[in-house]
């Protein structure tokens, strides 16, 4: 599937990316190290100014938020998967009058930032009579803007399925429709499966912009219990580890699905049976 979305990097290559790893990793642990300093000689790290996070009220209020950004997260992915699977047919068939403008959409909307369609969707929208409520001004725009990537997976995912399979479906009577339905795409949901945990991560990550628009997410909530204790530098960081902790997990999903594949486990019969 990888192999679809961009190409297997060479000896080289990988080399330059191990080179860079190691030297963003040590300049990620320097940055870190300094800015542990400075908390220390401000006293952000004095014990008292973080046992309001050792309370339950403190977690509960903050996990709401949580719910509320994973609440976001699954209609907008749920969306975007459905519009998305549809702008992938849609590329896909053979009448010019769906193929293009189903391009179209994907093309024009993978070049337009997320957060402009948020501000679309918050102050163009209410000026034509359409003010929606605060839940649907962040998914809306999350699905419109994910849906052209999605479709984009869920395409790679049909061209990968060898042509003998839908020909075998055509041969013994199945429509069109059928042999997709039935055939093709079964397969297809399979291979993209890691791709589309990987998007949905990144889905969850850009819930944060309903911090723009005032939905009580993850960041906003800690945006307001800052405000209400004063905590800034700690809430903020408490914050920050919560979605560390939720996206590294679903990431960890996205690469064990991945070595699940029957393309990932296919050259690793080649070298037993070698």
């Amino acid at each position: 599937m990888s192999s679809l979305l961009f190409d297997e990097p060479g000896p080289r290559a990988r080399r330059r990316i191990r080179i860079a790893t190691v030297v963003g990793a040590v300049a990620v642990l320097g940055l870190l190290a300094l800015a542990v300093r400075q908390f220390a000689a401000n006293g952000q790290l004095d014990a008292d100014r973080w046992q309001p996070y050792a309370t339950w009220p403190m977690w509960r209020y903050l996990l709401n938020g949580l719910w509320s950004t994973a609440l976001a997260a699954v209609v907008s992915a749920a969306l975007s998967m459905a519009a998305g699977l549809a702008l992938a047919l849609g590329r896909l068939s053979r009448r010019r009058w769906v193929r293009v403008p189903a391009a179209t959409y994907v093309e024009v909307v993978r070049t337009v930032p997320a957060l402009l369609l948020v501000y679309v969707v918050l102050f163009a929208l209410p000026r034509y009579g359409l003010d929606l409520p605060l839940f649907w001004k962040l998914v809306v725009p999350l699905s419109v803007s994910n849906a052209a990537a999605f479709a984009e997976i869920f395409r790679a995912g049909i061209g990968s399925i060898e042509r003998g399979q839908s020909e075998a479906g055509l041969a013994v009577g199945l429509t069109y429709g059928r042999t997709m339905r039935l055939i093709v795409l079964p397969q297809a949901a399979r291979r993209v499966l890691p791709s589309i945990v990987s998007q949905s991560v990144g889905l969850l990550k850009d819930t944060s912009l309903g911090f723009v628009v005032s939905y009580a997410e993850l960041l906003y909530s800690g945006k307001v219990l800052a405000t209400y204790n004063g905590l800034l530098i700690q809430t903020y960081i408490v914050v920050a580890l919560t979605y560390l902790v939720v996206n590294a997990s679903l990431s960890k999903l996205a690469r064990v699905l991945e070595a699940r594949t029957p393309q990932a486990r296919r050259p690793r019969r080649r070298l037993i049976r070698a």
